[in-house]
């Protein structure tokens, strides 16, 4: 039986060479998520910059045209991939709306004229800066 933490409820179920299994497929999962979480900060930092732009020339914060072809672009490319197309489609829906959120709150906090610092998103330069002397 496993006190490993990472085994979950399987550690007192399973013999040790499943467990062992088990737990090298669930480190594969662990590195994808983590990939994953950094792949999508990456994207977020390249919308923000989109956003700044968007603000400063007064362009809407929603693209429906580029977003009807991106859904059209990633269900092909889920397809190909073997992953359901439905379920691609839902997930760039979520980051598209919260893509557009983030491009209405830059544009209604006056952002588009304000410089935002590299490194830095549109979110930071509009949040409340905190003393760093810490």
């Amino acid at each position: 039986m496993s006190t490993d933490p990472r085994a979950g409820e399987a550690g007192t179920q399973v013999e040790p060479e499943i467990l062992d299994e088990l737990l090298s497929m669930r480190a594969s999962i662990d590195n994808i998520d983590a990939t994953l979480v950094y792949l999508l900060a990456e994207r977020f930092k390249a919308t923000q910059r989109v956003g700044v732009l968007k603000a400063k020339h007064q362009l809407p914060a929603a693209d429906p045209a580029r977003e009807k072809n991106q859904i059209s672009r990633l269900k092909r490319l889920a397809n190909e991939a073997q992953l359901d197309p439905e379920f691609a489609e839902k997930f760039l829906n979520f980051i598209i709306e919260e893509v557009i959120r983030h491009h209405q709150a830059i544009s209604s906090a006056g952002l588009g004229s304000a410089a935002v610092a590299p490194g830095e998103t549109a979110d930071d330069a509009a949040a409340p800066h905190e003393s760093t002397d810490r």
